[in-house]
């Protein structure tokens, strides 16, 4: 149940521990990369290693899925509150598109990486445990697609750290300059 200024301690909660496993991934993302590069120069980096780093991602991505999903049933079955009074019709359009893309990325970008490692020739183990394959989706076990897939799964990355720029950006100014009290409303421990 919401009150008219706040959202539920549950809508909370998943939206920070969804924000910051997001965002985390994005730079493990990276560094996996990094690592793989070091691998294939031969620089003492095993495969083992960065086969272990991407089962965590891949691990991870599935239980950013669950919570992105359960999260949208909570905000279907939950009303929000309303936005502040004074918002324009551009700024109440910008939040309903900015949110809306949150959910097409937070779901979106598990079931990418989902795709880009069923098209890698590679297992991929929940928990990095051999015994718990994660099944792979049916696509073409192509380079080619293999190669589009992980790039559209990174470009991803990017369009996440845009998105939460917007954001945070988005809230900084209502708290601070506009004085509404939106940030309030995920941040309870501030006052208005």
């Amino acid at each position: 149940m919401t009150t008219d200024n706040r959202y539920t301690s549950i809508a909370i909660a998943l939206h920070w521990l969804i924000a910051i496993m997001l965002i985390s991934m994005v730079f493990f993302g990276w560094y996996m990369e990094d690592l793989r590069e070091l691998a294939l120069s031969g620089s003492g980096v095993t495969l083992a290693e960065v086969q272990f780093a991407y089962n965590a991602h891949k691990t991870t991505g599935l239980f950013v899925l669950a919570l992105s999903v359960l999260r949208l049933i909570w905000r279907l079955t939950h009303r929000p509150p309303g936005l502040p009074a004074g918002m324009t019709g551009w700024e109440m359009t910008v939040a309903k598109a900015t949110h809306f893309a949150f959910y097409a990325l937070m779901i979106g970008m598990p079931l990418g990486g989902m795709i880009a490692a069923s098209a890698s020739p590679f297992p991929s183990f929940l928990f990095n445990d051999p015994s718990l394959i994660i099944p792979k989706l049916p696509v073409p076990q192509t380079d080619e697609f293999a190669e589009l897939a992980g790039s559209a799964h990174s470009a991803g990355g990017w369009a996440i750290l845009g998105l939460t720029a917007l954001h945070a950006a988005a809230a900084i100014k209502h708290q601070f300059i506009d004085k509404d009290g939106l940030l309030v409303r995920m941040l309870p421990f501030l006052k208005g």
